[in-house]
């Protein structure tokens, strides 16, 4: 299986969490965010993608997923969904909220109703951004019902983590069980050059043939050289020096530090297009030498300030 995965979220809805590089698209018609969609699926599937994570915060991405794989009829199509977000601005751009979160038993088994049509593609079925403060991996209720879609569908459960607690969570969730077995075998963390708290649990969150997914590996567009973190200068100007060596984009790099750091986890490309998603792929084709994955590595910053500035980020 490829490194890298594609997560569906640029290509269910229109705007995220980001900086945008490129020119926002003129077309946001249903139709048109449809086609691409399916687009951008069939051209990862044919550059090797086997990975495909989707959520119901991600509006149209799993009904593009379960239309898509009605054409592939491939058993080597790995699918991971989630629970627990829900997306509310309906397409439109200038909504004041575009999603909604509650990890209640009520709206797992609501989302798991929709989410179960993926399967037999559907693999790992996760909570999405499990917190301390949702009290969702204290609620007997919803943990003893994830263990049950576990057996009764032989499908892995995972969890999503974000935010400066990630760390904290993740610790808890490891030893989790339900009926005396180990509850979680996934775990979809935030990792990349600025954000490496969770490098320290690499051994644990790989132990016992689990699965690691990273998300975020160009920190919501911030690794991409801009002028808006000027903070940031030195590492830019050192991406920009690799990107020239390797020939590839500042974005192969940032992606390349992940799969260099855990090899064995699945690094998920958010592309919006197939030129995102060739250049995303150019991480593939080099391996950065130790001493560059080190420089790389001291430019990570505390977890305070990483999610600081994201929350400085608009939807766009």
């Amino acid at each position: 299986m490829n490194t890298i995965g594609l997560g569906t979220a640029a290509i269910g809805r229109p705007i995220y969490i980001n900086i945008r590089h490129e020119k926002p698209r003129v077309d946001l018609s249903l139709a048109a965010f449809r086609k691409n969609g399916i687009m951008l699926l069939d051209d990862a599937y044919e550059n090797g993608i086997r990975f495909f994570d989707a959520s119901p915060g991600y509006g149209l991405a799993e009904s593009l997923l379960m239309e898509w794989l009605q054409q592939k009829n491939d058993p080597d199509i790995i699918v991971a969904t989630k629970w627990g977000y829900s997306y509310v601005a309906d397409f439109n751009v200038n909504a004041k909220v575009h999603e909604i979160k509650e990890h209640s038993l009520e709206k797992l088994n609501e989302q798991w109703e929709f989410s179960r049509k993926l399967l037999p593609n559907l693999k790992i079925y996760q909570i999405h951004s499990a917190t301390l403060d949702t009290g969702v991996l204290d609620n007997k209720t919803v943990l003893q019902r994830l263990y049950q879609i576990k057996k009764e569908y032989n499908i892995i459960i995972g969890l999503t983590t974000t935010g400066v607690n990630q760390v904290e969570v993740l610790k808890k969730a490891v030893n989790i069980e339900v009926e005396n077995e180990l509850l979680f075998g996934s775990f979809q963390s935030t990792y990349n050059i600025m954000e490496q708290s969770i490098l320290p649990l690499k051994d644990i969150l790989l132990g016992t043939g689990r699965q690691l997914i990273i998300k975020e590996s160009l920190a919501n567009g911030r690794l991409i050289p801009n002028t808006s973190f000027k903070e940031h200068n030195g590492l830019y100007n050192y991406i920009t020096k690799l990107a020239d060596k390797y020939d590839v984009g500042a974005d192969a790099i940032a992606i390349r530090f992940c799969i260099d750091s855990f090899p064995d986890a699945v690094s998920l490309s958010g592309a919006s297009s197939v030129d995102q998603l060739q250049s995303n792929l150019a991480a593939t084709t080099f391996k950065l030498e130790e001493g560059e994955v080190e420089l790389l590595s001291s430019y990570k910053v505390e977890p305070l300030l990483y999610w600081d500035e994201r929350k400085q980020l608009s939807w766009q």
